[in-house]
């Protein structure tokens, strides 16, 4: 049973997801509500688990709750938070609900969100993961034997850092990703064109894994600062801060950025995968100033 991401990945158009923060609060309806409407636009909506180490709902209730409402869902899974037994629990359970996609993180340190004296257990990182989940699609029992009620039907992927100063380590451990079970590749927001054409013809590519480019919508130069500073991996150039500053419109600018980002990346790598925190009624704009009025 392919999920909707998967056969998108596998056909010859383009993939867009978009990224769905959990509230900060027990009602999903506004999360929701902004997946629907984007649904004109998107393939999948990427739901957050506990990103930068903030509490939020659980992912896998909302990825449940999108998928009621006829919305494909990706279910990020963070070992941050949770031990192998947990992790193996949320796995099944995802399979049981129906959710197929699976992006498999190690999740961002406690030190930098707003409970930084939580206890994480990172029992396992990324790669023990995506080994767990190919496990499970062979129908594998963790502790002996086989799963008594057959194999589940997971569709894992995995994160990539472009920007990451070096190509030699970043290359391994994407092998080992790809060697765990990764089907596909979700990297970080990322600004250069250039950097991302030598990611995708030296790692990628080669290693036989499609990309979703990650595509951030900046606000303002402050906006754009404060992520250099607090976002781990991000980096922003001066040119991108300087033109934001230089707007009287640093919004709209932010988006014709995007829509530029969008427009030049789908052509390097099978999709993007579009972030617009707090702002995501304005990714229909993005994409169609990148010239893509639909998902295909």
């Amino acid at each position: 049973m392919r999920s909707v991401l998967q056969r998108s990945l596998e056909s010859d158009g383009v993939t867009i997801t978009a990224e769905i923060m959990p509230p900060r609060g027990a009602d999903p309806s506004k999360a929701i509500a902004k997946a629907q409407n984007l649904a004109k636009y998107v393939h999948a909506f990427n739901v957050t688990d506990g990103s930068r180490a903030v509490m939020r709902m659980n992912s896998l209730a909302l990825c449940k709750l999108l998928l009621e409402a006829n919305l494909e869902p990706v279910l990020q899974l963070a070992c941050r938070d949770r031990n192998r037994i947990a992790l193996q629990a949320d796995l099944l359970g995802a399979n049981a609900l129906g959710i197929r996609n699976i992006l498999c993180l190690t999740g961002d340190p406690v030190r930098v969100g707003d409970q930084p004296d939580s206890k994480q257990v990172i029992d396992y990182t990324s790669i023990p993961l995506l080994h767990q989940v190919t496990a499970l699609n062979k129908g594998i029992d963790p502790v002996s034997g086989q799963l008594p009620d057959g194999a589940t039907q997971l569709f894992p992927g995995a994160a990539a850092d472009p920007n990451c100063q070096s190509f030699k380590s970043l290359l391994r451990r994407l092998e080992q990703k790809r060697d765990a079970g990764a089907r596909f590749l979700q990297t970080q927001m990322i600004m250069d064109p250039k950097v991302l054409e030598r990611f995708c013809n030296e790692i990628a590519n080669p290693l036989e894994l499609p990309v979703l480019a990650g595509v951030f919508l900046l606000k303002s130069a402050k906006n754009a600062l404060f992520i250099n500073r607090v976002v781990p991996g991000a980096c922003i150039p001066d040119s991108i801060v300087t033109r934001l500053a230089d707007s009287n419109a640093p919004l709209s600018e932010g988006i014709a950025i995007a829509a530029e980002q969008v427009k030049r990346f789908h052509s390097l790598t099978k999709g993007v995968h579009v972030m617009a925190i707090k702002a995501e009624e304005r990714i229909p704009e993005i994409l169609e100033q990148a010239g893509i009025s639909s998902r295909q």
